[in-house]
């Protein structure tokens, strides 16, 4: 079969050709190098007895080893599931335990962690080297035949959510039949909106175990393009890279547009941007200033889509239809948008309400029928938790998370437009904003800011974020209470975990 989509293919027809660079080095790993490491993995894999529908689970640093393993997998007809490097021991054990895995590898750096975690489990532990006692992966997979296995059948992924409303739930989608080069979604929409081919240097900017990083980038290599991997992201090395490798295709969360753009004007205007012919951000609500400025920075190449790890659909739209629909995340490109009210009811255009996927591809979370239930309607259509409305156009408008939703002396106030507004500050580095316990008003708005240069924290900054909240969004909106703090707890792909800030407020402010 001719291998168009699948790196085997590209390992035959260019083998010497990089599927994969270490930003920050350099080191280039070839596709015909991945081929062989991720056929000796898959053999390895059957020889530890996996078969079809089992689950491997990886707890790996951003590198080769991801995607030598991640195409191991996908080859055999097994199940991924990459877990937090920032993860407890508890939550790895939890993790571990609820996939049913049967397999784990680790970096050496977390082998300690994953050693403890599988103590009590029955399951083969791996590390990378043989770190901390663990069996050594490369040592035993590079003693096997680097030849597909005869009996070569795609997997795909299960991974688990950040866990931002509530403990991680797996997502197992219906594990893919047919050849493995058949092509996929993501590869369609790569294609049609940000043109990507075989000649994409793509940078990778986030951690690998997140589902939009992993997922693009072996859909990069699906294409036979080079993914050039940044161990962890900084903002002015992401620049640097840019224009190193000459990258012309690359994922971002907005967290990495605040942070570029809060970087001085002669570091911004250093590097060469030239290449890039699409940028691609998703994973959280993007402020419109902020989205403005990085398409006055950087042109109209700026795309965004709307999903989530359960790809029950996807929102997309370019940066000239951002231009004309400002805030908006895009229209329906896999599955179609319905807008339901608490009764499930459709609402009609204009009407905020649950947004809900009908038409999309079915999923559900692992060992959990009660969460899986709550996720669709009654007519089997599904969510991702979030709140919004569709123009008259059908675009999208996101309103917030449904678990976020304040409720302040019975007005529904929605914490992501106060966020908005109070990120574009030029003191303010970072902001939640969340609904602590009032004995008056049920809920008060309470902003938790982290300021560009701790020495600001005080009443002054608080008083000029009250007025610029008084001024633009009316007193309703207007946060009640305005506290400091050194850092926000995110994750390292830009989500922020405001269930950690809300359990803190909750815990000491609640009435007595």
């Amino acid at each position: 079969m001719a291998q168009a989509a699948h790196p085997l293919g590209h390992a035959r027809r260019v083998p010497d050709k990089p599927a994969c660079i270490l930003a920050e080095t350099g080191e280039a790993m070839t596709y015909a190098q991945l081929e062989a490491a991720a056929n000796q993995g898959a053999r390895l894999m059957r020889a530890l007895g996996l078969k079809r529908g089992d689950v491997v689970a990886v707890v790996l640093d951003n590198g080769f080893d991801t995607f030598r393993i991640a195409w191991a997998a996908q080859r055999i007809g097994v199940f991924l599931t990459s877990l937090s490097t920032k993860s407890s021991i508890a939550d790895l054990t939890y993790i571990l335990k609820d996939a049913d895995a049967r397999l784990v590898i680790a970096s050496d750096g977390l082998a300690e962690n994953v050693r403890e975690a599988a103590a009590t489990l029955d399951i083969a532990a791996y590390s990378i080297t043989g770190a901390a006692g663990l069996r050594n992966w490369t040592e035993e997979r590079s003693a096997l035949s680097p030849d597909l296995p005869q009996d070569a059948e795609p997997g795909t992924d299960m991974l688990y959510s950040s866990g931002t409303t509530g403990r991680p739930k797996g997502v197992r989608p219906t594990l893919p039949t047919g050849p493995l080069d058949a092509s996929t979604p993501l590869m369609a929409m790569g294609r049609d909106l940000y043109g990507m081919d075989q000649d994409t240097v793509y940078l990778s900017t986030s951690p690998l175990y997140h589902a939009a990083p992993l997922r693009w980038a072996m859909t990069v290599h699906r294409f036979g393009g080079a993914v050039v991997i940044m161990r962890q992201f900084d903002p002015e090395q992401a620049l640097a890279h840019i224009e190193r490798y000459r990258i012309t295709a690359s994922t971002w969360v907005p967290t990495h547009f605040v942070r570029m753009l809060k970087l001085p004007e002669a570091v911004r205007a250093r590097c060469d941007m030239s290449s890039m012919t699409a940028v691609i951000h998703a994973a959280a609500p993007c402020p419109v200033p902020v989205k403005q400025a990085m398409i006055d920075w950087w042109g109209p190449i700026i795309h965004e889509y709307y999903s989530g790890t359960e790809t029950c659909g996807i929102t997309a739209l370019s940066a000239q239809e951002w231009l004309a629909k400002p805030g908006s995340v895009g229209r329906a490109v896999l599955g179609k948008v319905r807008i339901l009210n608490a009764a499930a009811e459709e609402l009609p255009v204009g009407e905020v309400g649950e947004v809900f996927f009908s038409d999309g591809p079915a999923f559900a979370y692992h060992n959990d029928p009660e969460k899986t239930a709550q996720a669709h309607s009654p007519q089997g259509w599904a969510t991702l938790g979030d709140i919004g409305h569709l123009d008259a156009d059908g675009y999208l408008f996101l309103t917030d998370r449904k678990g976020f939703m304040i409720i302040s002396g019975g007005v529904n106030i929605y914490p992501q437009e106060i966020e908005n507004l109070l990120i574009t500050h030029p003191d303010v580095a970072d902001v939640a904003v969340i609904g602590a316990p009032d004995e008056e008003m049920g809920e008060r708005v309470v902003a938790v800011v982290q300021p560009v240069r701790w020495s600001d924290a005080g009443p002054e900054l608080a008083q000029a974020l009250t007025r610029m909240a008084r001024e633009q969004l009316g007193g309703v909106k207007t946060p009640r209470q305005i506290d400091f703090r050194q850092t926000l707890p995110r994750e390292p792909t830009g989500k922020l975990l405001k269930r950690l800030i809300r359990d803190d407020y909750h815990a000491k402010d609640a009435p007595s």
